[in-house]
């Protein structure tokens, strides 16, 4: 059993709360709505599902990996720790300085947003007026809760994401019943969508997106019960739960609206459900992808405060940051900075640029995060390890390979945004150097 100092986290999660982590973290809105994109890049439903399928068994592999690097370093912070011990503080600070500091908030106050305009449909609110404060208000809700400890956070979690794993069931349900009779013909081609190899190819990146996410475990990890044995089995059971979900819900889009009308939808789970149920069905749908998208905001508020954290205790923050409460064992102040920065992008709107900003550092991360397995590997080879990655090092090297590919083909796709990326990552370079700079004075 580990250890852990007076100040640091509790370990309260057990294999059924950690699991849930992983399927909120990775279940937000992009089931309901990335299949229109997919199916616009391919030529029959077939593809479609070969596509999600493909996704899903590389995501598996990532998650593998991040099973070995839990079980190996348990800690608060994920992949800012193994960078850290791997490659140095410089690398770790430039990812948090990523992640942390820009994409992790960003991602909330969009999710936030998207979450209070769903709200707002399905209660009636005209969005132009309440969308923002709806989404204000979610955020300081989700703060206000992880306050009080990770059991409070937990139980929350947990509820949303049982709501949207309903949400994703009725789904399948009604497209299944739609299609009572000529199921088959969910698989079959479409001509009015001819594509080529490329764009098939293509089509592979909105499905990754989709599948992101399930690294917000391994930033809880310092809070996870006996967590050699629970990590690994939590990630393995979450994601492979993730992958059946998406897999039967394409198939059931498919199915109810078929190829054509698929990649015709602007918002295809909305299709689905109005053509089942008229527009109540909409409503219902509106209402579990609401419970979905806040549950995810859950999941990164919580995640991205660990990571702060982490920073602060290391001295690349702010080291009051870096306190663990003693009496609700949470970082309380990561935790309110982190939403008051997701206040701010939410009210100023400019966290749809800052995420484009932002996602080759986030995979960039992924890459030299799975990186840091063969480093374990090398220098701790007699250690004996709790979890082991099958087939090392050939899945690690296909996740890698395969992520920096999805990289390159976004940088070709959006130059810019790649290049601003790159321009945040490099600017941390100075901010690093600049603040050891002023944390030595002040300690002088």
């Amino acid at each position: 059993m580990l250890t852990e100092p007076a100040n640091a986290y509790a370990r309260r999660l057990n294999t059924w709360d950690a699991a849930m982590i992983v399927i909120g973290g990775v279940i937000g809105a992009g089931i309901f709505l990335t299949p229109a994109t997919v199916a616009r890049h391919t030529s029959s439903g077939a593809e479609v599902l070969l596509l999600w399928a493909i996704g899903g068994l590389l995501t598996l592999a990532g998650v593998l990996c991040y099973a070995e690097l839990g079980a190996r370093r348990p800690q608060a912070g994920g992949i800012y720790v193994y960078l850290r011990e791997a490659f140095g503080l410089l690398p770790a600070f430039l990812f948090g300085w990523t992640m942390a500091l820009i994409n992790y908030p960003g991602s909330v106050a969009a999710v936030a947003t998207m979450f209070a305009d769903y709200f707002c449909t399905a209660i009636g609110l005209p969005p132009l007026l309440y969308v923002k404060p709806v989404a204000v208000g979610a955020i300081v809700f989700i703060v206000g809760i992880n306050l009080f400890g990770i059991r409070a956070g937990a139980w929350m979690q947990n509820i949303f994401t049982v709501l949207k794993l309903t949400a994703v069931a009725l789904l399948v349900v009604s497209g299944l019943v739609l299609a009572q009779g000529h199921l088959g013909l969910a698989l079959a081609r479409d001509t009015t969508y001819p594509v080529s190899s490329w764009a098939f190819a293509g089509a592979l990146l909105p499905v990754l997106f989709t599948y992101g996410g399930f690294h917000y475990l391994n930033d809880l990890a310092g809070e996870v019960r006996n967590p050699q044995r629970t990590l690994p089995r939590a990630l393995g059971m979450g994601m492979a739960g993730v992958v059946i979900c998406y897999v039967l819900a394409n198939y059931a889009y498919l199915a109810g609206l078929g190829h054509a009308g698929v990649a015709a939808s602007e918002a295809p789970a909305a299709d689905l459900m109005r053509r089942m149920f008229g527009e109540s069905g909409a409503t219902v749908i509106a209402v579990g992808i609401a419970c979905s998208t806040f549950g995810y905001c859950a999941i990164a508020i919580a995640g991205g405060a660990r990571v702060l954290q982490t920073m602060g205790a290391d001295g690349v923050f702010f080291r009051a940051a870096g306190r663990v409460d003693l009496r609700t064992r949470a970082p309380q102040i990561a935790l309110a900075l982190l939403g008051a920065w997701a206040v701010v992008l939410t009210l100023s709107g400019s966290f749809n640029q800052l995420l484009n900003y932002t996602t080759v550092g986030e995979w960039l991360g992924h890459v030299f995060g799975i990186g840091t397995l063969f480093w374990y590997r090398k220098h701790f080879i007699d250690d004996p390890a709790p979890y082991r990655v099958p087939f090392y090092p050939l899945l690690p090297l296909i996740f890698v390979i395969t992520v920096f590919g999805v990289i390159v083909t976004s940088a070709i796709h959006a130059p810019g945004d790649a290049g601003m990326s790159l321009a945040i990552i490099a600017l941390g370079v100075p901010v690093y150097y600049g603040w050891q700079r002023w944390m030595h004075r002040q300690s002088a």
